[in-house]
């Protein structure tokens, strides 16, 4: 089968800055390769090392590397021999001449983690370094005990790994690099988490070095958050700064974080109750100031009933948010942020959906049950290379919303992306992957279509007006596409994930 590539013409687009002729998107397809069967195969999506696009690819324990270049031709694939036999886990931060690769494993009582350089051959750049290394017994170890964060500009890498001690306090051992994998700082820190059913989340690294998360502690078994703090480390210390917010009493979903580097503010979103299981009403919002060391704009934001009226389904307008996550906190560059939610949720035999157990319940997909695991409720986002496989369960991914905030934490406009997908014990075809082209935001999904899938692009300018793409016919060609398991490798091109015959592929998308 040879290399396929389509062209897809688009129509003019009206955005906020200037008009953008008639252009076209390509997508070019890699062929598959027969040792990359889809239900034995793990991959990542490394990202791209000077003209090439490298992708990381685990068959029952054969770890390699595949390079491709600009065609998506493979040009070689690497095998990683010195990564050995019980490799837990494999991280990776692409520059524009080398990637880091920082990988943990076991060996015997030990868990050790090392980072090595490498360049866009895929081959080492001098000797792998020890990072650290943490006691676990003897048995055998099924999860990272290392996890690895990057700041927006790639200058600043973290590596971390979180210890519970006998007072149910959270010991911290940090590991700063930069992106030539040079130690910054290390620190060991403690954090109390004696609050009951208190969990940490949205970890995430400033470009300066400055380490960012969230404590949270929930009311009751399963339900919603009754108290929550900013926590910082900057990048040169051994302690935590903590910053309570003040919930006035009401109750928190989850709260979603991210960076304003260029103005050194922490933007963070929730969606929030008034009882601790009732329904959604509205967005706590605002940021947190670096330099004047307080919040600014924090508040509640009630939704509007025209709102709750398009979010609604099938459900009263009371509920209507009650199946929407948060996956995206976008800043603005006039100070205010756009806010991206999905609706999602699952059925299984005969135990209905129920939000607060998914988010909670120790028997559920949540990670918080951990008391030191961070993902924002979705499976997905903490799974970043193997798919969802759960006999008996039933997902549903459905309509996102689009929400566009001011400076002052105004809606100026909002927007619903429809969709409804489902599937059966399987979601790696579900949900979508957004894409930033600075003029626009991309969204790729698959859409239902005669028991398959279409491709679909759907466009929203900086006014909030929606377009749809042509639709790509990925079964035509006998690819089934994997969205939410891309990654943007640059400016205005993404990879995603395909399935031909059972065998992984990819797709990239120049737009």
């Amino acid at each position: 089968m040879n290399m396929k590539t389509i062209i897809l013409s688009l129509g003019v687009m009206a955005i906020t800055f200037c008009a953008i002729p008639a252009w076209s998107q390509q997508v070019t397809y890699s062929m598959p390769q027969r040792d990359d069967d889809y239900r034995n195969t793990s991959v990542e999506i490394i990202g791209k090392v000077s003209s090439d696009i490298l992708v990381y690819k685990n068959n029952r324990g054969n770890n390699v590397i595949s390079v491709y270049d600009e065609n998506m031709k493979l040009v070689k694939n690497v095998p990683l021999q010195f990564l050995p036999d019980r490799t837990l886990n494999v991280d990776f931060v692409a520059y524009p001449d080398h990637f880091q690769m920082i990988y943990q494993f076991q060996y015997k009582a030990y868990v050790y983690c090392y980072g090595v350089l490498m360049d866009q051959d895929a081959n080492m750049i001098g000797q792998p370094i020890l990072i650290d290394s943490s006691r676990v017994g003897n048995g055998n170890v099924k999860a990272k005990i290392y996890s690895v964060i990057h700041s927006d500009n790639m200058q600043k890498v973290l590596i971390y790994k979180i210890n519970q001690d006998n007072d149910n306090n959270n010991i911290f051992y940090t590991f700063l690099f930069d992106s030539q994998l040079d130690l910054v700082n290390n620190s060991r820190l403690t954090l109390s988490m004696r609050e009951n059913r208190s969990f940490l989340s949205d970890f995430l690294l400033s470009n300066d070095g400055h380490f960012v998360f969230i404590k949270e502690a929930r009311a009751g078994a399963n339900g919603n958050l009754s108290d929550a703090a900013l926590i910082i480390k900057p990048p040169m210390t051994d302690s935590f700064i903590v910053h309570p917010l003040n919930l006035q009493g009401k109750y928190l979903d989850e709260m979603k974080l991210t960076l304003d580097n260029v103005n050194n503010k922490v933007f963070m979103a929730s969606f929030y109750t008034q009882q601790r299981r009732g329904n959604i009403i509205g967005l706590y919002a605002g940021e947190y100031n670096w330099n004047a060391s307080s919040f600014d704009d924090l508040k509640f934001i009630p939704f509007s009933d025209d709102l709750k009226m398009n979010a609604k389904n099938n459900s009263s307008i009371n509920n209507a948010f009650n199946d929407y996550f948060i996956r995206q906190l976008v800043v603005r560059g006039d100070g205010g942020f756009l806010l991206t939610a999905e609706s999602y949720y699952t059925t299984s035999g005969n135990q209905p959906w129920n939000r607060w157990n998914y988010m909670y319940s120790p028997w559920g997909f949540s990670p918080y049950y951990s008391p030191y695991y961070y993902s924002p409720f979705s499976p997905f986002y903490y799974n970043p290379y193997n798919w969802n496989n759960n006999q008996g369960t039933q997902y549903h991914y459905n309509d996102v919303a689009v929400l566009s905030y001011n400076a002052d934490g105004k809606l100026e406009w909002s927007n619903f992306i429809r969709k409804q997908q489902s599937d059966d014990n399987n979601d790696a075809f579900l949900s979508y992957k957004m894409v930033n082209t600075a003029s626009a935001l991309q969204f790729i999904y698959n859409e239902p279509f005669r028991r398959s899938y279409l491709i679909t692009v759907m466009s929203a300018t900086p006014d909030g007006k929606l377009s749809k793409l042509p639709t790509l016919r990925g079964l035509d060609q006998g690819y089934t596409w994997m969205p939410r398991y891309g990654k943007q490798i640059s400016a205005r091109q993404v990879v995603i994930p395909c399935i031909y015959r059972n065998f992984v592929c990819f797709a990239k998308i120049d737009f």
